[in-house]
């Protein structure tokens, strides 16, 4: 009786996440996925404290999000940027523009067009590759742009290499067409871009997904006890939940 109860209370007392992480398999490749639905969820973008200096780090979003008495559902970093942390392109925050929209090639990752950008807007999330996102011009709460896309309305990149060598731990994101649900992923281990992407197109059926970063690539998954340490992080992406939830 004693036990019963003291198991009831634990379960009573442990705290309910929302957002959904998982563990699955593609190809005998092991991910961990969020599947994160914007009719419910705070999806938000955190870059700079109140007194400008970068969070970093994902502790350092939970402990300002504490002092409001909330807390992150889960987080992930969003996007590259350069070494003072600052976004390699277009951001916004709160609606408001911190790096304008770049439209062209250029070296790495990032302009390995065509590029994307993710746009949270009330109640929906969407990835556009960036040229579309110019020309349609949605307004924005907050949006990251990254590159290269995965996946652009159902096709892999046309760039990604079924014998790729090139290999990292890779994280990003997709949406569903209606732009109720983003999925967020982070491989277990390293992967080339045509098996990151053939996760987005084949296992999750996403018709446009776009890569966050490699190598530095971090996952905050708390009903996974899981919060991954490393590298001084730019944009950090997550969903905000009340502190007694």
């Amino acid at each position: 009786m004693i036990r019963a109860a003291l198991l009831a209370l634990l379960i009573w007392a442990a705290p309910a996440w929302a957002v959904a992480c998982e563990d699955i398999r593609h190809d005998e490749i092991g991910y961990t996925i969020c599947t994160v639905d914007l009719h419910s969820e705070d999806l938000r973008l955190f870059l700079y404290t109140d007194s400008g200096a970068p969070f970093r780090q994902f502790s350092a979003v939970e402990r300002h999000l504490q002092t409001e008495g909330l807390r992150l559902g889960f987080a992930m970093n969003a996007g590259m940027y350069h070494d003072d942390r600052a976004p390699v392109g277009h951001y916004v925050e709160d609606g408001q523009e911190v790096m304008r929209v770049i439209p062209n090639a250029g070296p790495g990752n990032f302009g390995l067009l065509p590029n994307g950008i993710l746009c949270i807007r009330p109640g929906r999330a969407d990835v556009f590759e960036t040229l579309r996102y110019v020309d349609q011009a949605p307004e924005c709460t907050y949006a990251t742009q990254s590159g290269p896309m995965l996946v652009i309305d159902g096709a892999l990149h046309p760039r990604f290499l079924p014998d790729s060598t090139s290999r990292y731990i890779r994280n990003g994101v997709g949406t569903s067409a209606d732009g109720k649900t983003a999925i967020f992923a982070i491989s277990d281990s390293p992967v080339t871009f045509h098996e990151f992407g053939r996760l987005y197109r084949d296992h999750l059926k996403l018709p446009n997904a776009l890569f966050l970063d490699g190598n530095i690539s971090r996952l905050y998954a708390p009903d996974l006890n899981r919060s991954d340490i490393g590298f001084s992080l730019g944009p950090i992406i997550g969903t905000v939940e009340p502190l007694a939830r």
